[in-house]
């Protein structure tokens, strides 16, 4: 039987791959430029000229008000506390546990190994844990943020498989040296895993920053609330929920691009610094299962 030769349509075929990933990415890239340039815009020309990518007046009055605006400032204040304080609990966590599951001498390793996997497979359910957040008299406190996502078990198997992968020479050397297993994690294991700490901090990070319905479940005082809940009220709720406007002006599109603009902007610019860990640090987190 003849072979049929597809080499001559390769150029076909690559063309049209070619035009179909610029359509993709049209369709992606041109929502988020009219966020962008919408933000800059006044909102005489919004009202007026309907839809438009360019601006014909720019003006920074949103971005003005929005950083002099008092519940959005403390609403951002809130998001960088809950981000920080919670990203830092995560991840000492995380790595504690990995860290002792990676360790065929612990004790109960498997079937600690297990209650990990299954609570990855079954949840306990929201109102569960709702009402033991209630029970422990954590309501309308930061701590049930904190605790209730203390460890994310995917990320939780993958830095234990890279604990796993460590070479052990490295490890006994140091404990020849003197060094108990708190030092040897502290002063040897965690310095040379950095690009699996700084990957799953940024994954710990955003999940945080991104958080929304652990906080409206959770936080009843609208003074604790973080920057999704306020952007929520803003775009959903424009009906003066959290005195979000007192002169009109912050209905406006303007201002709500520009707060969606200001969300996403720290994520934005502390994304490039980790970049340069995230592949490896994935990668070696996923050699071994």
């Amino acid at each position: 039987m003849k072979a049929y030769d597809f080499r001559g349509r390769a150029p076909v075929f690559q063309s049209v791959v070619n035009v179909l990933l610029i359509l993709i990415l049209l369709f992606e890239i041109i929502p988020f430029l009219y966020v962008v340039l919408t933000s800059f815009a006044s909102k005489h020309e919004i009202l007026t000229r309907g839809f438009f990518l360019i601006p014909k007046e720019w003006t920074l009055n949103a971005y003005g008000y929005l950083l002099s605006n008092r519940n959005f400032l403390s609403s951002f204040q809130n998001s960088v506390v809950i981000t920080v304080i919670g990203t830092v609990i995560c991840m000492v966590f995380t790595v504690l546990m990995a860290y002792g599951l990676s360790k065929s001498w612990l004790k109960g390793r498997a079937a600690l190994n297990f209650m990990v996997l299954f609570t990855m497979l079954f949840s306990g359910g929201m109102i569960p844990l709702y009402l033991l957040v209630r029970s422990l008299h954590l309501l309308d406190s930061y701590w049930s943020l904190f605790l209730t996502g203390a460890i994310t078990p995917f990320n939780l198997i993958v830095i234990r498989s890279f604990f796993q992968n460590f070479p052990s020479e490295v490890e006994e050397s140091a404990r020849m040296d003197g060094c108990s297993e708190v030092s040897l994690l502290w002063e040897i294991v965690i310095p040379l895993s950095m690009p699996v700490i700084a990957t799953f901090s940024l994954f710990y990070a955003v999940e945080y920053w991104n958080s929304y319905f652990n906080a409206v479940l959770y936080l009843n005082d609208a003074g604790k609330w973080p920057l999704q809940v306020f952007l929520r009220l803003m775009l959903i709720q424009p009906d003066g929920s959290m005195e979000v406007a007192t002169d009109g002006y912050e209905y406006s599109p303007a201002v709500r691009m520009a707060a969606v603009i200001l969300t996403a902007l720290p994520l934005l610019v502390v994304y490039p610094f980790l970049q340069k860990y995230f592949n490896k640090g994935m990668l070696l987190g996923s050699v071994k299962g």
